[in-house]
């Protein structure tokens, strides 16, 4: 995997966790088992993220019933939700394949010297072609709806605004980043879809869960500080009729703000994020790939 793709799905991939805020409103913050306003619906998330705990994220995010659909799938090699929340997630085993491979970190920095060590003008263009090529595939993205497309585009131009201008070329902090994420990776033992069906939704995410957290601290060694900006979001309940709600969220990334809106809907007394539901939904009632003859 080329040096470009890897640094920007990693910092693609950790910024866009940052969907879920804190209470605006002067109420107390959300406990772990909170759920009863419609800001929970993002406050509750945002706790667990905060604590680099992705399996309470599946698990607070969509109701029971629909978390054990997801474990079935998982299993049965039909879903990867919530990984699907991320941008390039389809790459992530490949990614973490890469990570993982015998003398990674020798064989990365090598490609990374021969394409970008002092290149940073180069860097910047790759960064702005990769941005603009981003924007686009989420125009054109079937499923998304308005307001997920909006918010989409407000994050990557705000990342790759932030990237075009971080250290990505200093050869230094890229042999301390390849250190840590080829050893984090290692440790996941989850280098093929295989590995991920084989281990589980949960066991999955826990293993994940301890990537992100390496990950996180080599975007905040880059300068992107996501627990920054987790802990700068706000969300405020705009309006409200019957069991949906819609919030509007602001959080800051590098530079930049996303600055959106955002549906939620309620579900046996708890609420949830609308588009989250949807996405879980398609994802617990996908079918089965058809054997390869």
């Amino acid at each position: 995997m080329r040096m470009r793709a890897l640094l920007l799905a990693i910092v693609i991939g950790a910024a866009a966790l940052a969907g879920c805020g804190r209470d605006t409103d002067g109420e107390a913050p959300a406990s772990a088992d909170a759920g009863g306003r419609p800001i929970d619906a993002v406050l509750v998330p945002t706790r667990h993220l905060q604590a680099g705990d992705l399996e309470a994220l599946a698990r607070d995010s969509v109701p029971p019933a629909l978390h054990t659909r997801l474990d079935t799938a998982w299993r049965e090699g039909r879903s990867r939700w919530p990984l699907e929340e991320l941008p390039l997630q389809e790459q992530l085993p490949r990614l973490i394949a890469a990570l993982s491979a015998p003398d990674a970190e020798r064989t990365l920095m090598t490609g990374f010297e021969r394409q970008f060590s002092g290149a940073e003008g180069e860097l910047r263009r790759a960064i702005e072609t990769l941005g603009a090529f981003g924007v686009q595939y989420i125009q054109g993205d079937p499923d998304l709806d308005e307001s997920e497309r909006e918010r989409q585009i407000q994050l990557l131009v705000a990342v790759s605004r932030w990237a075009a201008d971080a250290p990505l070329a200093d050869p230094a902090r890229a042999r301390r980043a390849l250190a840590q994420l080829c050893e984090a990776a290692r440790e996941t033992g989850l280098d093929s879809d295989a590995a991920f069906q084989a281990a589980g939704m949960a066991e999955s995410l826990r293993r994940m869960s301890a990537f992100l957290a390496v990950a996180k601290s080599v975007l905040a060694d880059y300068g992107l500080d996501l627990d920054a900006s987790l802990a700068g979001i706000e969300v405020r309940l705009e309006r409200q009729t019957g069991d949906r709600a819609e919030l509007r969220m602001r959080y800051p990334v590098g530079n930049g703000e996303v600055d959106a809106r955002l549906g939620v809907e309620r579900r046996d007394r708890r609420w949830y994020r609308s588009d989250w539901l949807r996405h879980a939904e398609a994802a617990a009632s996908r079918p089965a790939a058809p054997d390869a003859d």
